[in-house]
């Protein structure tokens, strides 16, 4: 009996030095730098988001920490899901049933938006599961990613041939995303992900000329698109033509029409260099509208200055250099493909909100990632977060796969060649 115990333990510390070895391999196989990036803009975006929103929610709920608590529990819930899925292979979604499963669903949840979510400011964007709000449009930007990924990968031979083996998909899934969003007054989301189609087509492996035939339609359907939006005017879409008017013009009507776009650079230019000090900001009590959402740009440049402004962009940059190296690295097409794509989404979406704020892009009702105060849209941040690090594991993975290959053929020969010769 005391042998047979003696054994369990033996076992029982084998199997967790074991697991503890799989474990520290799990951690070395990890993008530190890539992680660290992550980490800053998470941390910094949270301290920000906090400052930003404090007026705001002492004014509307009565707890200046409302909107602090709300965006530490879903960064917590993103930061289970980056982790869970940096440990599983992406290619998990290299599968016709998993990839439409997820686009349908995100199109299906936000039809469903569309018709019965909640009304905010004459826009319906989101829904309540659970007692939590719900903005289904996130989900449906990283759905069409995976999608339109999957799809390129499976057409990569054809698409040297023929550039309708693209064309097609991109239009049907595409003007099934317009249609949608722009039911919700999501004209920025269509946007961004007109621009994350494009980016992904241009990486793909299509032959320059379908890529610029392609171009040249899309342009001249966007054209006509805005032409028939701003001279028509009115109807469900007159909102786009007042943000193109104060964008041109933005001290014409600072009470009422240019007032968010005034209030912004207010912001900025009193930040001066250094600025005001963290969280000495005046434009944010309740001066500046969604000082905590879409302007928290404004926010940081008047409480941080100039300087703050420049370590904001120069974070997005370095995220923007470290995600095209993991597809640049990836081994194989559709991790390339889903790498391209989070990237040039984070690094658009942050471009795009940043020149908002300046006033150099009309208001387009975009967030900042990682510092704009939206649970949902952090929540999903973090889940492809998780993505990007399973390809950038998986490429580790497979170098080192390939290293030992080498070192195993290269002791072969060496072996061999070192064997005496038997005399006769």
């Amino acid at each position: 009996m005391a042998s047979l115990s003696k054994n369990k333990r033996e076992k029982s510390a084998k199997v967790q030095k074991r697991k503890k070895t799989e474990f520290r391999i799990v951690l070395a196989e990890i993008d530190k730098t890539f992680f660290l990036i992550v980490v800053i803009l998470l941390v910094f975006g949270l301290i920000m988001m906090f400052s930003a929103s404090y007026a705001a929610a002492l004014n509307e709920h009565d707890d200046g920490y409302y909107f602090l608590k709300r965006q530490l529990m879903c960064a917590g819930l993103g930061i289970i899901a980056m982790f869970i899925t940096s440990f599983v292979d992406y290619n998990f979604f290299y599968n016709t049933k998993v990839a439409y499963l997820i686009f349908l669903g995100s199109l299906g949840l936000c039809i469903y938006t569309a018709l019965f979510g909640q009304e905010t400011a004459g826009a319906r964007r989101w829904i309540t599961l659970l007692g939590i709000q719900f903005q289904p449009s996130e989900l449906l930007k990283i759905a069409f990613i995976i999608i339109f990924a999957y799809i390129l990968s499976v057409n990569a031979q054809k698409l040297k041939t023929s550039w309708k083996h693209c064309f097609i998909p991109f239009i049907v899934i595409f003007g099934l995303v317009c249609g949608v969003l722009a039911m919700q007054r999501h004209i920025s989301a269509v946007m961004l992900i007109g621009i994350i189609g494009i980016s992904m087509m241009f990486v793909s492996g299509m032959p320059s000329k379908f890529f610029w035939r392609f171009m040249a339609i899309c342009a001249g359907a966007g054209v006509l698109m805005v032409l028939v939006l701003v001279i028509k005017g009115g109807g469900n879409f007159s909102y786009i033509s007042d943000r193109l008017e104060s964008w041109r013009n933005p001290l014409s009507d600072p009470s009422d029409k240019t007032h968010q776009t005034y209030e912004s650079l207010l912001a900025i230019g009193s930040g001066g260099w250094f600025g005001l000090g963290f969280g000495e900001s005046r434009q944010k009590y309740l001066y500046l509208p969604e000082s905590q959402n879409d302007f928290i740009f404004s926010i940081i440049c008047e409480e941080l200055g100039f300087i703050g402004g420049v370590i904001v962009v120069l974070l997005f940059v370095l995220f923007v250099i470290k995600g095209f190296q993991i597809a640049a690295n990836a081994r194989d097409r559709f991790g390339m493909l889903l790498a391209t794509g989070i990237t040039i989404q984070i690094g658009s979406q942050a471009l795009l909100n940043i020149m908002v704020a300046s006033n150099a892009f009309p208001n387009t009702g975009i967030s900042l990632p990682f510092f704009s105060a939206g649970g949902t849209a952090l929540v999903f941040q973090l889940f492809e977060m998780g993505i990007l690090l399973s390809i950038s594991r998986q490429n580790l993975k497979y170098r080192s796969g390939e290293k030992r290959a080498v070192k195993a053929v290269s002791a072969a020969d060496t072996s061999k060649t070192a064997e005496p010769t038997q005399s006769v």
